[in-house]
């Protein structure tokens, strides 16, 4: 198996830098290949504009046909095109990020709003009055699959059914009506209390079991990731669908 992790934190000592550092361990000594684009590190660029793009950029700039465009005739920038070649690459994407405001780091999306330009992650293929473009899981990246590696802080209590941020299970799935998402697996910290007892063992913390729906899909084994939902991810023609396991 061929991983890219897309990693965004900017402390490497962080609950998110260990998630990683296990994954790629676990993974190596597993006899898989892993990649690793660590945002920060890499000091990623995370606003679209006309730089992006080349000299023929338009004014103004119209950022979905000029990416688009600047695609089709291998003009985007090399840092673009980098990431681009890994998903090509990689049969397996892993996101690893915390939950900042809800959503992911800016960085993080700037990687996205960069990386998947028109006709790579959307605008593939035919485009005429029957049909507009491949649906979800026809697109380039087709029979890849994807998952989310999410950490989010807040009491247990937080994210009950009555808790400020709502239940986890309901929230953290990555989107597409058609999707047939797994539980997700959901390992808790330490409290404030304990942590001041010692650092957790995040390789037990991380190595629960399968849930039962797991196990019915024939998806047993070792869970090591914070897997939140599966199913289409959110960008138009590229992965195919996938159960977050």
């Amino acid at each position: 198996m061929k991983t890219l992790i897309v990693y965004a934190h900017p402390e490497s000592k962080s609950l998110n830098g260990s998630l990683k550092d296990l994954a790629v361990s676990t993974l190596s000594n597993a006899g898989h290949e892993v990649r690793v684009s660590d945002l920060y590190a890499m000091n990623w660029k995370a606003v679209v504009d006309a730089a992006d793009y080349g000299p023929e950029a338009s004014r103004p700039l119209k950022v979905a046909l000029d990416s688009g465009r600047a695609f089709d005739s291998g003009t985007l920038t090399p840092d673009v095109l980098g990431e681009q070649e890994k998903l090509l690459w990689a049969d397996t994407i892993i996101f690893q990020f915390p939950l900042w405001w809800y959503t992911m780091p800016a960085i993080l999306k700037g990687w996205v709003d960069r990386v998947f330009t028109y006709h790579f992650a959307y605008g593939v293929g035919e485009h005429s009055d029957t049909k507009y473009g491949e649906r979800f899981g026809e697109g380039t990246l087709a029979g890849r699959r994807a998952l989310l590696s999410v950490t989010a802080g807040g009491p247990e209590s937080h994210y009950s059914a009555r808790g400020i941020n709502g239940p986890m299970r309901r929230s953290g799935t990555t989107g597409g009506e058609r999707s047939a998402a797994l539980s997700p697996h959901l390992p808790r910290g330490p409290s404030p209390r304990a942590r001041g007892a010692g650092a957790p063992d995040l390789a037990a913390a991380t190595a629960a079991g399968p849930s039962p729906r797991a196990r019915e899909a024939g998806r047993g084994g070792r869970r090591l990731f914070i897997s939140l939902g599966g199913g289409w991810i959110g960008v138009g023609s590229m992965f195919t669908r996938t159960a977050g396991t």
